[in-house]
């Protein structure tokens, strides 16, 4: 029986990419939003299945630990690399592999701003901005790095949808206390809320509250170009992202190469506010786009060289 998640010809696909019951590479990519796994053989590379979000709340690893050994589905693995936001000083490949046990050879793991980076632009310098859920910026130098924000929705990922979602909403009381603007927003947060005194209550006694506000992202990307309360937003949230690459690529010297990355940027006004803040602030600048998802960067951990500037960011287990 295929574990939770696998296409229909997962069967297919696990004959291909496997030989002798094991994996030669398992990818992981995860967030708040969502866990997606790739496999990568040398014959073919084929996606494996996706899983909720990483809650943080609790213990990280014992969740990663238990989305591999699904993943694998009674199957070992040469290597495992993962890109995870959330990381914390306890967080370590070497735990992780002790965590696996014999299931996998070698652990792998990196904060998602690395294999974001990877992902977009591969081994060399430069900066990617990522921005979903959360928000974080990964610059690179000819022989340095730094990440700028990441410090999750409590505290930063400032452009993020977590962050837009929270003006939106924040938007839509102030406007109720008439201390604000009225807003094409306040119809919407009717429908989900009903009474918006009780808004508050709702989203404080929701355990998905952080994927329920970032979702409000998306209201205000449909807005944007009709409601001026949402434009505002958008237009913030683009300069927000476009500070803090313009922050990294001058800390590390970088050559000015940005790739912006994650479902806010599909907000039109996100986009050109991102694009018109940078060009002030980085004269020069190039923005490409991503040659590919923070998944592929994932994938890619195990080709990163050892004494580059980003293998200071990679933990390898012993």
């Amino acid at each position: 029986m295929s574990a939770p998640g696998w296409h229909d010809d997962a069967d297919e696909n696990r004959h291909l990419r496997r030989t002798g019951g094991r994996t030669e590479l398992l990818a992981l990519d995860g967030g708040q939003s969502g866990i997606r796994t790739l496999f990568v053989g040398s014959e073919r590379t084929t996606a494996g299945p996706e899983f909720a979000g990483i809650r943080s709340d609790h213990p990280l690893l014992p969740q990663v630990r238990d989305i591999i050994v699904t993943a694998l589905n009674g199957d070992q693995a040469d290597i495992v690399a993962v890109g995870l936001s959330g990381l914390g000083d306890a967080d370590s490949a070497r735990e992780l592999k002790l965590l696996l046990g014999d299931r996998v050879g070698r652990v792998l793991l990196a904060h998602d701003s690395t294999t974001s980076f990877l992902g977009a632009l591969g081994p060399r310098q430069g900066a990617v901005v990522a921005s979903g859920t959360g928000a974080v910026t990964l610059a690179v130098g000819p022989d340095a790095v730094r990440r700028v924000d990441g410090w999750g929705h409590l505290l930063g990922d400032a452009g993020s949808g977590f962050w837009i979602g929270r003006e939106a909403l924040s938007a839509v009381l102030r406007a109720h206390d008439q201390r604000g603007e009225p807003t094409a927003l306040t119809e919407l947060a009717i429908e989900e809320f009903g009474d918006l005194s009780q808004l508050y209550l709702q989203i404080q006694a929701d355990p998905s509250r952080v994927s329920r506000i970032a979702s409000w992202a998306r209201r205000v990307s449909e807005l944007a170009a009709t409601d001026p309360v949402s434009a505002d937003i958008s237009a913030a949230a683009g300069k927000e992202l476009a500070q803090s690459v313009a922050t990294g690529l001058q800390s590390v010297r970088a050559e000015p190469v940005v790739s912006a990355v994650g479902n806010v940027f599909l907000n039109p006004l996100v986009e050109s506010s991102f694009t018109k803040h940078l060009d002030e602030l980085v004269p020069g600048v190039t923005v490409r786009p991503a040659a590919g998802s923070g998944l592929d960067g994932a994938a890619q951990l195990a080709d990163v060289q050892p004494g580059s500037a980003l293998d200071a960011l990679l933990d390898r287990s012993p």
